[in-house]
């Protein structure tokens, strides 16, 4: 397996790449036609986000498992079904794909590539909504995995759609992502001072998923069907 690590690699690079050109670069758009209407900035965010992961998984899952996140490596390390060193060199290709996607953003739209955010996003409700927005990814991830796999790129597109709007903090739920906003200054940013919380709250959700879905959904239940 790991023969085929650099391409793996590879595929969480740009996928994660990708990804954040798609988050930053709508907020961008978004902010600028969106006339001082936050709802409509944010929708115009939030539509492009879930639609682009859908693909992204479809194209990349074969390669690398389409992780694109921190968090969802963790739970396949926990869970066994990743080894710790890949594990620790896919969230490495997850960070700088991060970054390279939204200094990508910066470039089409003609804004400063090297930017630091000034956006405000901390308080306890914010990090309470961070852990339940990555325990919901890892549910529908562990869950569509376990029953419907051909419907984990749907299932993770729709979820993050619906996020944005259900959750406080717009549903970041993404380590790599959280970081990589931290270095915008648009729409989608984070102050890089509150990262840290939104990633401990986004690792604790994750943690949380695995133990619960593990407990939900055992090994010995896998030729069951859902009922």
């Amino acid at each position: 397996m790991n023969a085929y690590l650099p391409r793996r690699l590879a595929g969480e690079v740009l996928g994660t790449a990708f990804l954040l050109a798609t988050v930053v670069g709508s907020g961008i758009m978004a902010e600028r036609l969106a006339d001082g209407n936050v709802a409509l900035a944010l929708l115009g965010n939030t539509l492009p986000t879930g639609a682009i992961l859908v693909v992204l998984i479809l194209v990349f899952g074969p390669v690398s498992g389409a992780h694109f996140n921190p968090a969802v490596t963790l739970a396949f390390t926990v869970r066994r079904e990743i080894d710790v060193t890949v594990a620790l060199a896919y969230v490495a290709a997850q960070v700088a794909g991060a970054l390279a996607g939204v200094w990508a953003a910066h470039l089409m739209f003609e804004v400063p590539v090297l930017q630091v955010s000034l956006h405000p996003r901390t308080g306890a409700a914010q990090w309470f909504a961070e852990a339940v927005a990555t325990f919901g990814l890892l549910m529908a991830i562990l869950g569509t995995v376990r029953w419907r796999p051909s419907a984990v790129a749907y299932a993770v597109g729709l979820y993050i759609t619906a996020a944005y709007w259900f959750t406080a903090s717009t549903s970041f739920a993404n380590p790599a992502v959280t970081i990589g906003r931290g270095f915008t200054d648009s729409f989608s940013g984070i102050a890089p001072a509150h990262v840290p919380a939104f990633v401990a709250a986004q690792l604790v959700g994750a943690l949380a998923a695995v133990a619960v879905f593990g407990w939900m959904m055992p090994a010995e239940r896998a030729a069951e069907t859902a009922d």
